[in-house]
């Protein structure tokens, strides 16, 4: 058959389909029922019917026309060598308040790739412009009704949109919304704030046209602008104040109560960033309808709480509790934001166990400056420089976001073994968990248990 596209097979999974038909690592598909795959999109919708028929092409140009009968929606057990199955599509804005433009010189590669692209935001949770997406990517989304898209709105201004994407066409582009709407595909949304830009009156008419694309756009969340200390040419933005903070969550808290009272849901929501800055309390657990924008940290911290006091509930129930046996001395490394809960999270710990001794450092953002506080953006080196003259004990514990994801690397290329090297301590990475924070303070090391 004709090739225009081949998509090379990286893995095949034990036991799946693929292996039973003897389809290896190196082969590739070429179609499914006679039709050329353009992306992910189409493999997956393709793959769903109980009968299909795929075309393998061997490495020494043979061609296998393979009949399976499976399930529906089963898969075949294979995993590809590009993940989309075709080129990443890149960011052709020039956003005035995007932090890869913030970084600087001589960082790998991959760090300074600006993805845009549509199959990204169903498959992985990215966040797209809607510039970079053409009305054929619009039909295919409709077609194979992929959901939840998460999308960028920052403004629905159309004329300042255009000023904050330095794109003429991001205005215009905020129309495909309409066509996702009528179609029934579920949208996420957020809004980068700027201060002085799209904040205040802005702020409450974009969240005032936002609504109108309720229910199918289930969340917005509201996060402030990072800045880091490498902005030498680039647009002129201002840190918000504690009093802006708090200004922002009026505006926000006064749309939660008019739209929960319509629909049942809060909708707009604010980062953790906002509360701290703002030094409020963190709304209860029902205020974030479930948690849908965790990844732009909106109420991630709540949640961290809400499971360490649950944990901390279950130790109690079966421990006797205050618990003397277990005696270590730890640390633990953590961004300047969540340090307080982190802090507050290991004095209730070492009150259960008095014989536990937590230091917990917050680690101040040198590489990209003082105003990145979030903990997924600390690097190897700054970890490295601040404690390291003060008391580690056994253990140094860090937060799983300040690796690439899947890796024991930092956002320098600094690895957590060159870390533990350095630093003459062993390193334990903790994931995001309440539990999961109890579980690495308790089950490694010392004498607990014993």
């Amino acid at each position: 058959m004709k090739k225009e596209k081949e998509h090379v097979i990286s893995k095949v999974l034990p036991g799946s389909i693929a292996e039973e038909l003897e389809i290896e690592p190196g082969d590739k598909l070429l179609a499914i029922d006679n039709t050329e795959i353009e992306d992910i999109f189409d493999y997956q919708f393709l793959i769903q019917d109980t009968y299909i028929e795929v075309v393998i092409e061997k490495p020494d140009g043979e061609q296998w026309l393979l009949e399976v009968d499976k399930e529906y929606d089963e898969d075949l057990g294979i995993e590809f060598e590009n993940g989309l199955m075709d080129d990443y599509r890149s960011c052709h804005n020039k956003c005035i308040f995007c932090f890869i433009d913030q970084m600087p010189k001589g960082m790998r590669e991959t760090l300074y790739f600006k993805d845009d692209d549509s199959r990204l935001s169903f498959l992985q949770g990215n966040y797209v412009t809607l510039t970079n997406m053409s009305e054929h990517d619009i039909d295919r989304i409709i077609r194979y009704h992929l959901s939840p898209i998460n999308i960028s709105f920052q403004t629905m201004n159309p004329q300042l949109r255009c000023k904050m994407l330095n794109n003429r066409f991001a205005g215009e582009a905020l129309k495909k919304v309409d066509r996702l709407y009528e179609a029934g595909i579920l949208m996420n949304g957020q809004i980068v704030l700027c201060k002085g830009v799209n904040d205040g009156a802005e702020l409450e008419y974009s969240i005032s046209e936002l609504t109108r694309y309720l229910p199918n756009l289930e969340s917005v969340s509201v996060v402030p602008v990072g800045l880091s200390r490498y902005r030498e040419g680039l647009y002129p933005l201002e840190p918000f104040t504690r009093e802006d903070a708090r200004q922002v969550l009026e505006i926000i808290h006064g749309w939660q109560k008019k739209i929960y009272a319509r629909h049942g849901i809060h909708f707009i929501h604010a980062s953790d960033e906002w509360y701290i800055l703002a030094e409020e309390e963190l709304p209860e657990e029902e205020r974030y309808d479930g948690y849908l924008q965790l990844e732009n940290g909106v109420g991630m911290t709540r949640l961290l709480l809400d499971e360490f006091a649950q944990g901390r509930e279950q130790l109690r129930r079966e421990r006797q509790l205050p618990d003397p046996s277990l005696q270590e001395e730890i640390s633990m490394a953590t961004g300047r934001l969540a340090y307080p809960y982190i802090r507050r999270m290991a004095e209730e710990l070492m009150e259960d166990f008095p014989g536990l001794q937590i230091h917990v450092y917050a680690i101040r953002n040198d590489f990209f400056g003082e105003m990145i506080t979030v903990s997924g953006l600390l690097t190897g080196q700054d970890i490295l420089a601040q404690p390291r003259d003060q008391p580690l004990g056994s253990r140094l514990l860090l937060p799983q976001n300040v690796l690439r994801s899947g890796e024991t690397v930092f956002l320098d290329d600094l690895t957590v073994a060159e870390l533990e090297k350095s630093l003459q301590v062993k390193i334990n990475i903790v994931k995001s968990s309440g539990c999961d924070f109890i579980d690495a303070v308790l089950g490694n090391g010392g004498n607990y248990g014993k």
